[in-house]
């Protein structure tokens, strides 16, 4: 053993190969924190004062290098901008000094690569990957910019396009995606990495002049011309800032970073941006998205937590198909569980059935599903219209009409049905999980299960907890919506639960609005612009009226002071008017289905009916 810390080791293994691996002890993940940078900086003082004749750069974890530690980022970003600047180019040195290595190295990705665990990975010579391997730069959806050498290294090595995709997006690609634009340079099986990686290093070895040409070209100007770099740029900067909220600075500014980096060396590029950086880390918005973020890790840390008393659940139930009981079936069996669909019609059977094939198809049409795993999916349910057919499910979620008779029914009925160890759940937005239960024999083991619209879209789930329900009932149902892909959150019994007790304080500041003159279109496109996929006009039309009517009237006699809708609104104008949203293709909007897709358009009649009931509605007419 070369070298030996917490975070990191170095050994040689065969003659002249050294491999550099990257291991957190007492972690489950490698991150890139202030231990783990000082060990590697370490690490490669012993490698510049012991040259190997090549490395493999690996990680002992499920996943390679998860990126920099966001909980460290409140002390970096309290910092004035120049010692930011500072703090970031002294990070780099480690990276630059593998990459400056006069022998070949080899990153070997395995799991996920994300932001610096990326860089990393870009600082070496050649990239390998397995086949089920993901990778990005998400640091824009933290309100910044790479700052491991990102914005420079990437457009030298995929070119200007490609790398203003991955990094102004800040999405996630799979090996395949990375692949083609030429991040990775082969891919393996599993079982085949090893020596694939070995295969791959040797090979470098015994071709010197490739590995060093591949150092230079990272660590010179971008290969293009200035008309050509003018050209890129502004057709790039032009469709990132069509997609890009207007007050989400990090996209537009990654680009500007590029731009000036591109035709500098990689000391002087990496200055750029390091400068870019520091100015975005001193924001607003790059302090609360890395805020945002880690309540959302504190959020999921505290849902594993409570699964402890779990039951394993592979059979589950959902009564009453549709759209909604369809999106359900279709994420619990996408995700491995053996759901039961069933229905008191055949004509909502076959529309739960519809929406589970609408589903697969579109995912098979995007590369995201071969033909067999849609049958393997698709098999995975079964309908039924006899309640029998459910008897063996371990978690039974209702998913009928939102009407209290109707749902307590079907619950009661069910109870008498299924095993005695069996799990009730309903999928309700807004009654109560208590009074629901007030018929059930066993109400310790009935809790709410609340999924949002689109079901395989909307990440997250709440599970409400009765009066009576048990921790047994919540860990289980918990630990379904994980297994599911879900975040769920547990919240108590009360009007609205959370989610919608939040909702509706946004829709009574857009009521409010509506009432001052404003228009609803005007307030959508300011909404897009501070980065919500839609505004409420276009939210409450996918909600559907009626819906939001109910949800309303909930909310609204449950916390009286706070969130009473005043009347008239405009969810009731619209809603008298059948005026339902995209139910009816009617709503703040009208709607079009093109290509399968709905489309939304200026509807003057949904003016008129608002300014009927609400004189001052709008001023637009």
């Amino acid at each position: 053993m070369l070298f030996e810390s917490k975070t990191v080791t170095v050994s040689q293994p065969n003659q002249g190969i050294v491999e550099l691996v990257f291991n957190a002890l007492g972690k489950r993940a490698n991150v890139f924190d202030r231990q783990t940078l000082q060990d590697f900086s370490q690490a490669m003082d012993i490698l510049q004062s012991n040259l190997p004749k090549g490395i493999l750069v690996k990680s002992a974890k499920t996943d390679f290098i998860l990126g920099a530690d966001i909980n460290e980022f409140s002390t970096l970003f309290a910092d004035s901008a120049s010692a930011i600047r500072e703090t970031v180019h002294l990070l780099n040195e480690p990276f630059n000094a593998l990459e400056d290595l006069p022998c070949p190295i080899v990153a070997v990705i395995d799991g996920k690569a994300l932001g610096g665990g990326l860089e990393l990975a870009l600082a070496c010579d050649y990239r390998i990957a397995t086949n089920s391997s993901h990778m990005g730069l998400p640091e824009v959806s933290l309100g910044i910019n790479p700052g491991f050498g990102g914005t420079v290294r990437l457009p030298r090595l995929i070119g200007i396009d490609n790398a203003i995709e991955w990094i102004a997006t800040g999405k996630s690609y799979d090996a395949t995606n990375a692949l083609a634009v030429g991040i990775i340079d082969a891919l393996f099986t599993d079982e085949a990495l090893e020596a694939g990686a070995l295969a791959t290093l040797h090979h470098a070895m015994q071709h010197p002049n490739q590995y060093q040409q591949r150092k230079v070209q990272k660590k010179s100007p971008v290969k293009l011309s200035q008309t050509e770099q003018l050209m890129a740029f502004t057709t790039a900067k032009a469709v990132i800032a069509a997609n890009s909220p207007r007050h989400m600075p990090a996209p537009k500014t990654a680009i500007t970073s590029i731009q000036h980096n591109a035709s500098l060396s990689r000391e002087s590029a990496l200055e750029i941006e390091a400068d870019y950086f520091s100015q975005l880390a001193k924001t607003s918005v790059a302090s609360h998205l890395s805020a945002l973020f880690l309540q959302d890790q504190a959020l999921k840390k505290a849902t594993e937590r409570l699964t402890e008393q779990a039951r394993d659940t592979d059979t589950i139930a959902v009564i009453g198909a549709g759209i909604m009981g369809g999106g359900i079936a279709y994420q619990a069996a996408y995700n491995g569980k053996n759901v039961r669909l069933k229905d008191i019609a055949p004509q909502g059977l076959e529309q739960g059935l519809q929406e589970v094939r609408s589903l697969l198809v579109k995912r098979q049409q995007k590369g995201r599903l071969t033909p067999e795993a849609m049958i393997t999916i698709a098999q995975r349910i079964q309908p039924s219209l006899c309640d029998e057919h459910c008897a063996n499910a371990q978690v039974v979620i209702e998913a009928v009409v939102e009407k209290f008779s109707v749902k307590q029914h079907v619950l009661t009925t069910c109870e008498q049905t299924v095993s005695a160890s069996a799990v009730l759940a309903s999928n309700t937005s807004t009654l109560s999980i208590s009074a629901l239960a007030q018929d059930l024999t066993h109400p310790e083991r009935f809790c709410g299960m609340h999924f949002f619209n689109p079901v395989h879209r909307m990440p997250l789930v709440e599970v409400i907890r009765g009066d009576k329900t048990n921790d047994a009932t919540i860990a289980t149902v918990v630990k379904l919506a994980k297994d599911m892909k879900k975040t769920p959150i547990v919240v108590n019994d009360c009007p609205g639960f959370l989610v919608n007790r939040v909702l509706f304080a946004y829709f009574l500041a857009f009521e409010s609005l509506l009432r001052e003159g404003l228009d609803f279109e005007h307030i959508d496109h300011a909404a897009i612009e501070f980065g919500w996929p839609m505004g409420p006009a276009h939210l409450l039309d996918v909600i559907g009226m009626d819906t939001a009517c109910h949800a309303a009237s909930v909310v609204g006699e449950g916390f009286p002071e706070r969130l009473s809708v005043p009347s008239p609104s405009a969810l009731q104008c619209l809603h008298d008017a059948n005026r339902l949203g995209q139910k009816n293709n009617l709503g703040f909007y009208q709607y079009t289905k093109h290509k399968g897709k709905l489309q939304k358009a200026r509807d003057p009649q949904a003016y008129t009916v608002l300014a009927e009931c609400m004189p001052h509605a709008s001023k637009a007419l």
